[in-house]
């Protein structure tokens, strides 16, 4: 008799995630919070530290023909970055483990290096550590970011309540509307070298892709105003799919509003040229890095003249369900159909 076979992809990333986690035992009451979240939260005296660890490989995360690898340095340590900072914490050191195959130079490790140095400037972390390897295919870079905060300071994704605002940072379905054009450009370059790549009126788009920022301002903001989010997440898989996280995490249901969701001029008309639909960009496209959080409506004056600050809905009770309500009136049932790992 064979032995059973279950092929990943029928659990997906955040079914295998479950799966494994449902196998692992927290032994040590300093162990806060363990999997589940942004980032690990570890007992640390008068304050916790978070833990978050992110790996990018080459051919899946990023490609090296049009991704500079400066800017692929900065990318890896910003990600993580962002993770801390949809904890509520502030970022103090990475760690930057890497495998190379022998088609990488000094020069070549060099300028990786140029770009994980220069975020770490940007954010205020330390370089502490990591590991070198040989690898027999491309590039891969492991980052684990601590940050640090008080334990009233840190936000859970299990915190929205009904009533609660939902609110996003920045404009969403940039990143992926700068990857179809840059894959776009590739295959266009890839068909007659003597092409030269058509980027100059899509800088807004591909720089999100290849060189994304982790909103940490936003984070030091809300700490001058005395905010704490009742629930965060950043959007890497896509606004719906954080959304569907926050509800599951929190027990709750979701509205959000379409003319309210925030999109930047160059990526609607750059989705539009490309045939796809502005609105489905903004909701599954991923990698944005902005932060999508929940307040109590008591904080709404606080934010409400933040131009970066978007209220795009309302935490509802679980049996309503969650909705995306059109500029028309209709009531559409939210899907989440961000990025697929498996």
């Amino acid at each position: 008799m064979s032995e059973k076979r279950t092929e990943i992809s029928e659990l997906g990333e955040f079914g295998l995630i479950d799966h494994l986690n449902s196998t692992v035992v927290i032994k040590n009451p300093g162990t806060v919070k363990g999997i589940g979240d942004d980032a690990a939260v570890i007992e640390a005296g008068d304050h916790v530290k978070v833990v978050t660890t992110d790996l990018l490989l080459e051919r899946v995360h990023f490609d090296l023909s049009y991704a500079p690898l400066t800017h692929v340095g900065f990318k890896a340590v910003a990600v993580n970055i962002s993770d801390v900072a949809a904890m509520n914490a502030i970022p103090k050191q990475i760690t930057v483990s890497i495998a190379l195959s022998n088609r990488f130079s000094v020069e070549a490790v060099d300028a990786l290096y140029e770009g994980i140095n220069a975020a770490c400037e940007h954010y205020g972390v330390d370089l502490v550590g990591g590991d070198t390897t040989a690898s027999r295919g491309g590039l891969v870079i492991s980052v684990t970011a601590i940050g640090e905060a008080q334990k009233e300071q840190i936000t859970y994704r299990s915190g929205a309540k009904v009533n609660d605002i939902l609110c996003v940072t920045g404009d969403l379905g940039s990143a992926l509307v700068g990857l179809q054009i840059l894959e776009r450009e590739k295959q266009v370059f890839l068909a007659n070298p003597d092409m030269r790549p058509d980027l100059e009126k899509y800088t807004v788009v591909t720089g999100r892709q290849l060189r994304p920022d982790a909103r940490m301002d936003i984070i030091h903001e809300m700490r001058e105003l005395g905010i704490v989010p009742t629930s965060m997440m950043d959007i890497s898989d896509g606004l719906a799919s954080e959304i569907f996280h926050i509800c599951k995490a929190s027990g709750v249901g979701a509205t959000i509003y379409e003319d309210k969701l925030p999109i930047d001029k160059q990526t609607f008309d750059t989705a539009v040229e490309l045939n796809l639909d502005p609105i489905t960009c903004v909701l599954n496209g991923g990698e944005d890095y902005e932060l999508l959080f929940t307040i109590d409506q008591k904080d709404f004056a606080k934010l409400e003249k933040h131009s970066d600050i978007h209220f795009i809905g309302h935490i509802t009770k679980p049996e309503e369900g969650k909705f995306l309500v059109t500029k028309s009136g209709t009531a559409v049932q939210l899907k989440a159909q961000g990025w697929k790992h498996f």
